[in-house]
């Protein structure tokens, strides 16, 4: 009886380990160099998430428990925000760098790329540099020329100085500025408290070097001219609720129907009543355009 219960109890802990190292496998960061951090779930066709400047990849929980059942999910978080390590390099093209080494590395066949404002930006980025990698892009609340928005015929040395000015601006800011700057911007951009206050939480554990930084290269880049090369189909997600004190519905949509004017086939749509974390003010709209476009 000893010996019976010993081989059943022996056979159970292989089974057991086997298992446990399945889900390890499942969940364990895959290879990625320094200027990310990529936390994995799930299995399938592989789906790349993308944060905005100084948020954490934890602003994609929802999208990854909606999603990543039947996909595999790489959730990044940039080198220098919400607590992680910052480098040397400039951050964004040291992140496309590295995410293509990342696709080649892990194996991943044309995944979807969906990237949040900046994030949305380093995804159109791959895309135009790296058109075989990308299978389709999910654009959320991000333009090719952010610096451009208000005047689209900025030539690059007068985005750089505008950029410029922006950075300097920042890094110049006391803490205590910088912490009332930091509650003004946030709560334009999300509705709830706690989100905000989340938000802000990712932005004070942010390397402020790195953001201005990020910053910068965001404002000073105009990828309008690049889009021609993306081969992906994509879907751009905006919002305008936030900019209606200033600008009309109608204005904000013609403004991003012409910054996307190059990427043929690009299907754009505004949600009317999120700010720009959409995946926080109105989740399930994002989802059911995403299902639409991912089928």
């Amino acid at each position: 009886m000893k010996r019976h219960i010993a081989q059943c109890t022996a056979k159970f802990t292989v089974k057991t380990l086997l298992a446990a190292s399945a889900m390890v496998l499942s969940i364990a960061p895959a290879l990625a160099g320094n200027a990310f951090k990529a936390e994995v779930t799930g299995q399938g066709q592989p789906l790349i998430l993308i944060p905005g400047l100084a948020s954490s990849g934890e602003v994609w929980q929802g999208t990854v428990k909606r999603f990543c059942g039947a996909r595999q999910c790489h959730v990044l978080t940039l080198a220098g925000f919400a607590g992680q390590p910052a480098i040397e390099q400039p951050l964004l093209p040291a992140v496309e760098e590295e995410l293509v080494a990342y696709i080649s590395a892990n194996k991943l066949e044309k995944p979807v790329v969906v990237g949040h404002s900046l994030g949305g930006f380093v995804a159109l980025k791959l895309a135009s540099d790296h058109p075989d990698q990308v299978g389709r892009l999910v654009i959320v609340d991000s333009l090719p020329a952010l610096g451009a928005t208000h005047m689209p015929d900025m030539t690059a040395e007068q985005l750089q100085s505008q950029a410029a000015r922006m950075r300097d601006g920042m890094l110049a800011q006391d803490e205590a500025t910088r912490a009332i700057s930091q509650k003004r911007t946030v709560g334009a951009m999300v509705t709830a408290p706690a989100d905000a206050e989340r938000i802000i939480g990712w932005g004070q554990q942010s390397d402020r070097k790195t953001v201005a930084n990020a910053m910068y290269q965001l404002m000073s880049s105009d990828l309008r001219g690049d889009l021609a090369r993306i081969k992906a189909p994509t879907l751009v997600l905006g919002t305008w609720i936030a900019y209606q004190d200033y600008a009309p519905r109608t204005a904000i949509a013609e403004t991003f129907k012409a910054q996307y004017a190059k990427l043929g086939g690009a299907q754009i749509e505004l949600a009317d009543t999120a700010r720009h974390f959409i995946m926080y003010d109105d989740p399930e709209w994002m989802y059911a355009r995403m299902e639409q476009f991912l089928k």
